[in-house]
């Protein structure tokens, strides 16, 4: 398109074309071409509305849908010219409409404004990424479904601040990624329901003249409901916000997820082989297998959290209703979009995949006495001894072990007596590791019994 063309567009308010920089800082065609498919269903909807309201004739409505149809076919071939002197995707559809129809296109824009137009167009887009990621997750949970049900009595080490804490199953460390992931879930449900109430109609910001059915075209574009405040409607960015609020936990959850990975990976703990689709080999050491991917992911919170704090800041001191600061309003959603589906796809992949190293599980799952809380609830059970009093007989009995160089099921009878004469032999029926995970039978615990019955319980909510 010519600088003439782009002017004729804005109605001859300027006498001349924005210069080169200008023309930078306010095109926003270059990202926001990204929004086509949902800008021209957003039109298809709106010529089909303003024709049976009596505002278009058939024959110019049926023009611009079939239109509006070559033009989509355009872009998806690749063949569209995009042009930043008209700005933004919506100029770029509206002049190529023009092209091919005519007068007809000059029609379409009655009863509405960029304002309501490009609300409509983002939250139909954000919309799209709710539901990939909701389908993303729930790819990923059932992956660990897969891995809590193979490995539901494999004992592992649990940890707090990454000590050996208790034994646990593998089973129920999976799980808890899938109580985090389910969150997750709900909260971008939440942020979809709330979000969908259609903006189109509210025009710039005070509505329109025209007799239009803003339910119409609110029901035509998935919408529940048209926006109730037409101010509002096209100075709402928290749709977005939420969308990258909710990205922003899952992330974190899959960085927490990654740093375990890279941790488990590696050859000093050996407790999971991540396969080759998901590792690289360095470049000067052959013994080497990096979970790349894995430490991908782990990045990607990164550029999601600023994508989140960056809109934050574009919206806190707006008045209502818009301003031209609500166009930086995509790019970062775009990328945090981009790449928190890559994440959950490349998590997806490594958790299939992944092996889990039972022997090196169950080694581990024994070290650093992590049976003494056990040793303690049974001098409380077996001895009625106050708890207070329990963990300072069992820390003494660590201690001991600890001299010795071995651990608590290896001390004798005769060594435990000599810390507390009243523990009987029944005491080594709850030292070993997998003794100990049987035990925890409390609702939410670790014991295979419980880790089947909330696997069984996952499989039915996510199908």
């Amino acid at each position: 398109m010519t600088k003439d063309t782009s002017n004729q567009m804005w109605g001859g308010r300027f006498a001349a074309g924005p210069d080169a920089i200008m023309e930078a800082i306010n095109a926003s065609i270059g990202f926001d071409q990204r929004m086509a498919a949902q800008d021209i269903a957003g039109s298809r909807a709106h010529a089909a509305m303003l024709a049976k309201a009596g505002i278009l004739t058939d024959n110019d409505a049926e023009a611009i849908r079939e239109g509006l149809l070559t033009v989509l076919s355009e872009i998806d071939a690749g063949t569209f010219a995009f042009s930043t002197a008209l700005e933004d995707i919506h100029m770029n559809v509206e002049a190529r409409l023009k092209d091919i129809i005519g007068e007809p296109a000059g029609r379409l824009h009655t009863g509405r404004s960029r304002n309501d137009q490009v609300a409509t167009d983002f939250k139909l887009w954000v919309r799209d990424q709710l539901d990939a990621a909701e389908s993303g997750l729930l790819a990923l949970i059932r992956a660990l479904l897969s891995q809590a049900e193979a490995g539901a009595d494999w004992v592992m080490p649990g940890f707090t601040h990454l000590q050996t804490a208790q034994p646990v199953t593998w089973g129920h460390h999976m799980l808890a990624y899938v109580e985090m992931f389910g969150r997750d879930l709900t909260r971008f449900k939440d942020a979809r329901a709330r979000m969908n109430e259609s903006p189109l109609g509210a025009a710039a910001l005070a509505g329109t003249s025209f007799p239009i059915d803003r339910h119409m075209t609110a029901e035509a574009l998935g919408f529940d409901r048209p926006a109730a405040n037409s101010l509002d409607a096209v100075s709402d960015r928290d749709f977005a916000l939420e969308f990258l609020a909710a990205s922003s936990i899952c992330a974190m959850h899959l960085s927490r997820f990654a740093e375990e990975l890279v941790i488990w990976s590696s050859a000093q703990f050996r407790f999971v082989t991540l396969s080759d689709r998901f590792s690289t080999g360095s470049s000067i050491m052959p013994q080497k297998k990096n979970p790349d991917a894995a430490e991908l992911i782990r990045a990607k919170v990164g550029r999601i959290f600023g994508a989140n704090t960056a809109l934050l800041m574009v919206m806190k001191g707006l008045p209502l209703a818009y301003s031209k600061d609500m166009q930086e309003d995509k790019e970062q959603v775009f990328d945090a979009a981009d790449n928190l589906m890559l994440a959950l796809a490349a998590m997806e992949g490594m958790v299939k995949d992944m092996t889990a190293n039972r022997d090196s599980l169950e080694a581990a799952a024994g070290s650093g006495f992590s049976t003494a809380t056990d040793l303690a609830d049974w001098l409380v059970r077996a001895l009625n001894m106050p708890f207070r009093d329990a963990h300072h007989v069992t820390g003494t009995l660590v201690a001991m072990a600890e001299e010795r160089g071995c651990d608590l099921p290896d001390l004798t009878l005769e060594d435990m007596q000599s810390v507390h004469s009243a523990i009987t032999a029944d005491v080594f029926g709850v030292l070993g590791v997998h003794n100990s995970v049987a035990s925890r039978m409390s609702y939410g615990g670790t014991a295979p019994t419980r880790v089947r019955e909330q696997a069984a319980r996952w499989r039915e909510i996510v199908g």
